[in-house]
């Protein structure tokens, strides 16, 4: 499998975030422009948080806040679950279900540079047993 920095270099688009400050409608505004499940939380360029659209459901509609008064740093999950760049998609779909969480940010030391999804992770699974399969049929038919 490889690494989450392999990764990286073949994604496209960048890291969406969004200040604590900010109100959890422009969030939603972001996410639904970009077409992104969650942003990262950011302020002075660190990580302190990360927004999702399990937040909001959960957190304002269901107990009837509203989003343009409510700020992201009210709801936004403050216990980040973040991966290095060394480490494997492997690792990362292990996160991904014993933290119960779809996105996890990239950190070199305290820099964010990217972000995983379990959709990211989950494609390239599937390429990569593809790819396999493809290998051992060329193998057995022997057209190589």
């Amino acid at each position: 499998m490889i690494t989450v920095k392999q990764h990286l270099k073949g994604k496209t688009g960048c890291v969406w975030t969004i200040a604590p400050q900010d109100s959890v409608y422009r969030a939603l505004e972001v996410m639904a422009k970009k077409n992104v499940g969650a942003l990262v939380v950011v302020e002075d360029e660190k990580v302190v948080g990360i927004f999702s659209e399990r937040d909001y459901a959960r957190n304002v509609i269901l107990k009837g806040k509203s989003s343009k008064d409510t700020c992201v740093s009210d709801l936004m999950n403050k216990k980040v679950c973040y991966v290095r760049p060394e480490q494997t998609l492997d690792e990362c779909m292990a996160l991904f279900t014993e933290k119960r969480t779809r996105h996890l940010p990239v950190l070199d030391g305290e820099m964010l540079i990217g972000i995983v999804s379990i959709g990211d992770a989950v494609k390239e699974y599937v390429a990569d047993k593809e790819f396999t399969i493809q290998q051992l049929e060329n193998y057995i038919t022997g057209s190589f």
